[in-house]
């Protein structure tokens, strides 16, 4: 459901249509009560816009006359730094809207540029690539990402019915920490206490998926956010110990930063462990040896993986992922040792 502002916005787009508006034409057309209307005009006062109010049984709103909005003065460098924000934005699947909202943004903005500086962004839009396909976005309602902003910003508690990936829903009580965008979705991360009702005061941190939460409402109390917390990194972590089909664990002898190369932190987790008493003992001269932990429904793309890595590595589990990785190495030395003569020629 779209914010007050965004109404009130939308207010001032259909007056800007010129012409007399009543009062119930506007409600019916921005989906609130006349009541609200009337709050919302009172909104575009504030602003400075000049809003004629017209009494009588026929009467209703209008801009003033000769009223119009002012351009936008933008710098070549501003304009194609919005327009394109606009695009990344959608391309990552991070708007918590339909497409059609940034879509709207995007022309709106085009309109009132300069016509020159308007056709040069059209023209960089409709040639622009990109090596990054779009992701699908999975995104939650506008007002549910401002309302949890708002509530993690003055560290307020809230409560929330939430859905999991098996589609049970439960009442909680939360308190928010912060907001991450990653690979098209919006994640809060927040100390749960576990069933609505209860006093704020800690409880496990989790992360929730906003397109997950059914309805939420802020609470009065407050709360302190942990010294140090990081809520991207608690993302990361949650998101690579989610539970699939299989739990692999393997031993490689690397270092953090060349693992993370091939295995991002969503994707596993890697801990280094200590040297000797388990053939780890690093005496070639190679850097220490780390845990790599992760979940995944099929492993046959894991072997491919090990390889890229390059190091010495020991399967702790599962059993089968050993036998995937023989199959692997075989076929690789096949390749590598076939006969010239079943090579094409060019």
């Amino acid at each position: 459901m779209p914010t007050s502002t965004a109404r009130v916005l939308a207010l001032l787009e259909i007056l800007q249509g010129g012409g007399l508006r009543t009062v119930p034409d506007l409600a019916a057309r921005l989906g609130v009560d006349e009541r609200t209307v009337r709050r919302y005009v009172g909104h575009l006062l504030d602003l400075g816009v000049p809003v004629d109010a017209v009494r009588g049984r026929h009467g209703g709103y209008r801009l003033a006359p000769g009223y119009r909005m002012p351009p936008l003065m933008f710098t070549e460098e501003e304009a194609l730094a919005v327009s394109l924000g606009l695009l990344a934005g959608r391309r990552a699947g991070l708007f918590a809207s339909d497409v059609a909202a940034s879509e709207s943004a995007a022309a709106k903005l085009r309109r009132v540029l300069p016509r020159r500086l308007g056709q040069r962004l059209e023209a960089l839009l409709e040639t622009v690539g990109f090596t990054e396909r779009p992701r699908p976005a999975a995104a939650p309602e506008a007002e549910v990402l401002l309302e949890l902003a708002e509530a993690a910003r003055h560290q307020r508690p809230v409560a929330l019915t939430y859905s999991d990936r098996r589609g049970r829903g439960s009442d909680r009580t939360v308190l928010p920490y912060g907001l991450v965008g990653h690979s098209g979705r919006w994640y809060l991360t927040a100390a749960d206490q576990g069933a609505a009702g209860q006093t704020a005061g800690g409880g496990e941190v989790r992360t929730f998926r906003l397109d997950r939460i059914v309805a939420l409402s802020v609470r009065s109390g407050s709360f302190d956010v942990p010294a140090g917390f990081d809520p991207v990194a608690t993302v990361l972590d949650s998101i690579a110990r989610t539970p699939w089909a299989h739990e692999v664990v393997v031993r490689v002898r690397a270092d953090l930063p060349h693992i993370h190369r091939h295995l991002p932190a969503a994707i596993a987790t890697a801990t280094p462990i200590a040297t000797g008493g388990d053939g780890a003992d690093g005496a070639d001269g190679d850097s220490g040896w780390v845990r790599v932990r992760l979940s995944a429904e099929r492993l046959e793309w894991i072997p491919a993986v090990l390889a890229a890595v390059d190091r010495p590595f020991v399967i702790e589990r599962p059993a089968a992922l050993r036998d995937l990785v023989r199959a692997l190495a075989r076929r690789l030395d096949a390749h590598a040792t076939a006969g010239e003569g079943d090579v094409p020629r060019t």
